[in-house]
C-alpha cells in the first residue's frame, strides 16, 4: 500500500470499557480554541442551502453567511461553550474550487468574530464533494484535479478540518447490494474502496500537513449508509437488516484506510462505523443518531452516541421553523444533547449513560447490535489481526459481524427473512478463498461484464 501507509496491527484501546463519548486516546486541539476528545463532547452542525441557491456564487455566499450567523447567534444565546461547523460541498463548490474557497473564508471570518467577541470556541470542517466518475477516470483528469484543488484552496482559506466521503468501488457496490450479492460487496469494499482510499488520502493528508490543519476522515456513507437506507425500517422486506449490518462492518475496514494514510480524526458523522474506528485507532470521531432524523431515519439513534466526541445532526436544509431557522433549531437540539453527555462526564457517570444508550438500542436491530462497545471492539480486533491485507480483514470483519448476530439471534427476534439472509451471508463468506489475488482476479472477470462503468485501472488493478 506504500511507505506512507501505517497498518494497524493492534488495538489502540485496551478494552471495550475505554470506548466512551467525549474521551479519545489521542485528543485533538485545533481551530479557535477547540479541543476534541479531551473529556468534552462538542456539537457539530451540518446544513445545506436551499435548492436554487447554488446557481450563482453570490447567492450561495449569502446563504452560507446567513446559515453561519444563525448557528453562532443561537449558540451564544443558549450559552454553548463550543461548536464545530461542517460545510459539505454542493457539487458546484467543488467543481469550481474558487467558490469553496470564498465560502470557507467567509465562514471562517464569522467564526473568528464570534470567538473574539463572545469567547465561543469553534472550528470549521470542509467536506469536499467527490465529483469523480468511474466512467471517466478516478485517478486523473478534470474531476480528480478539481477535488484536489478544492482541498488545497479550502485549506489555504481557513478550513480547520478536511474531509470527504469518497466513492471508490460504489459502481460495483450498487450493483451488488441491489442483488444481495455478498461477493460484490466484499470486492467493492475490501478491494476497490480500500485501494481508492489509499490513493486519495495520501494526497489529502499531504495537503492538510502542508497547511498545518487537520486531515479528518472519510466515512462509508456511499456504501454502508446505502445498505442501511435500503434496509429501512421494520416494514421493509426488500433488504435484510442482517446484510446491512455486515456491510457496516466491512465499511469499518474501508474507513480505516484514511487513518492508515495519516488522517487523525475527527472522523465524519455519516459513518456509524466510527465506533469501530475509534476502538482501533484511539482517534476522536463525530457521530450522528437521533438528532439526525431531519436527514434520515434509522433504528440506531441512541447507540450511535456511545463513543462520540462530536455529535452531529447530519444535515438540515435551510428553512424556517417556529423556533427559528432550521440551523438554529438543530444547534439548540444538539446543544442540549451534548450538555447531558458533558454533565455525565463531569460527574463520573459517563459509563452509566453510555451503557443506557447501548441497552436502549442493542436488540432493536442487528445494525445496532454490532455497534455496542463490546461488539465494535470484537470487530476491530479481527480487523487488526488481519493487518496488511485489506481483503482478508474486510472478510474477517464481515464474518465477525455475522457471528455476533448469530449468537444473539433469539434476543433480536429475527424474522425468517433475516435468518435466511444471515445463513446465506455466512455460507458465502466461508466459500471465498483466503487468497486475495485469486479473489480479485475472479471478481474483475465477473464485474467487468456485469457493471459497464467498472474499470480496474481506476484502482490500479
Amino acid at each position: 500500500m506504500g511507505d506512507s501507509i501505517k497498518n494497524y496491527s493492534r488495538m489502540e484501546l485496551g478494552s471495550p470499557q475505554e470506548l466512551v463519548f467525549g474521551r479519545a486516546k489521542y485528543p485533538l486541539s485545533y481551530g479557535l480554541g477547540l479541543e476534541i476528545g479531551n473529556g468534552f463532547v462538542v456539537p457539530e452542525l451540518k446544513y445545506s442551502p436551499r435548492p436554487g441557491k447554488e446557481q450563482s456564487l453570490s447567492s450561495l455566499k449569502r446563504e452560507y453567511e446567513t446559515i453561519t450567523r444563525d448557528i453562532l447567534e443561537r449558540a451564544v444565546d443558549i450559552g454553548l461553550p463550543a461548536v464545530q461547523l461542517e460545510t459539505e460541498h454542493v457539487v458546484q463548490m467543488t467543481s469550481n474550487p474558487e467558490w469553496g474557497a470564498e465560502i470557507t473564508a467567509l465562514q471562517k471570518e464569522l467564526l473568528e468574530k464570534y470567538h473574539e467577541e463572545y469567547g465561543i470556541n469553534c472550528a470549521l470542517r470542509q467536506t469536499i464533494a467527490d465529483i469523480r466518475k468511474a466512467e471517466i477516470d478516478m485517478r486523473e483528469g478534470r474531476e480528480f484535479n478539481a477535488v484536489l484543488e478544492s482541498f488545497e484552496k479550502c485549506a489555504s482559506s481557513g478550513a480547520d478540518v478536511l474531509a470527504i466521503e469518497s466513492l471508490g468501488g460504489k459502481e460495483v457496490f450498487d450493483h451488488a447490494i441491489a442483488r444481495q450479492d455478498i461477493r460484490g460487496v466484499l470486492f467493492s469494499l475490501g478491494v476497490l474502496a480500500c485501494s481508492d482510499m489509499a490513493f486519495l488520502w495520501k494526497n489529502i493528508v499531504g495537503i492538510a500537513r502542508k497547511h498545518g490543519i487537520v486531515p479528518g476522515g472519510d466515512t462509508d456513507c456511499a456504501r454502508s449508509n446505502t445498505a442501511m437506507f435500503l434496509a429501512g425500517g421494520y416494514l421493509n422486506k426488500e433488504m435484510p437488516h442482517t446484510i446491512a449490518a455486515v456491510v457496516r462492518a466491512a465499511g469499518a475496514s474501508r474507513s480505516l484506510v484514511a487513518f492508515e494514510a495519516g488522517a487523525t480524526g475527527p472522523d465524519k458523522d455519516c459513518g456509524y462505523e466510527g465506533v469501530i474506528i475509534k476502538a482501533i485507532t484511539g482517534r476522536p470521531i463525530s457521530q450522528e443518531g437521533k438528532s439526525s432524523a431531519c436527514a434520515h431515519s434509522s433504528v440506531l439513534g441512541n447507540i450511535a452516541a456511545v463513543a462520540c466526541d462530536l455529535w452531529s445532526n447530519e444535515a438540515v436544509q435551510y428553512g424556517d421553523m417556529f423556533g427559528g431557522s432550521t440551523p438554529q433549531v438543530f444547534t439548540e437540539i444538539l446543544g442540549y444533547d451534548v450538555a447531558l453527555f458533558n454533565a455525565a462526564l463531569a460527574t463520573g457517570n459517563e459509563i452509566r449513560l453510555r451503557d443506557l444508550l447501548t441497552l436502549s438500542d442493542k436488540y432493536r436491530d442487528p445494525q445496532a447490535l454490532i455497534l455496542t462497545p463490546e461488539n465494535a471492539y470484537r470487530i476491530g480486533r479481527v480487523i487488526v489481526e488481519n493487518s496488511g491485507d485489506n481483503y482478508l480483514r474486510t472478510k474477517a470483519a464481515m464474518m465477525e459481524a455475522a457471528r455476533i448476530i448469530e449468537e444473539e439471534k433469539e434476543k433480536l427476534q429475527l424474522s425468517e427473512l433475516e435468518l435466511r439472509a444471515l445463513d446465506k451471508t455466512i455460507a458465502a463468506l466461508e466459500g471465498f478463498p483466503d487468497d486475495g489475488d485469486r479473489f480479485t482476479s475472479e471478481c474483475i472477470e465477473i464485474y467487468e461484464e456485469l457493471v459497464p462503468s467498472f474499470d480496474p485501472k481506476n484502482y490500479g488493478l
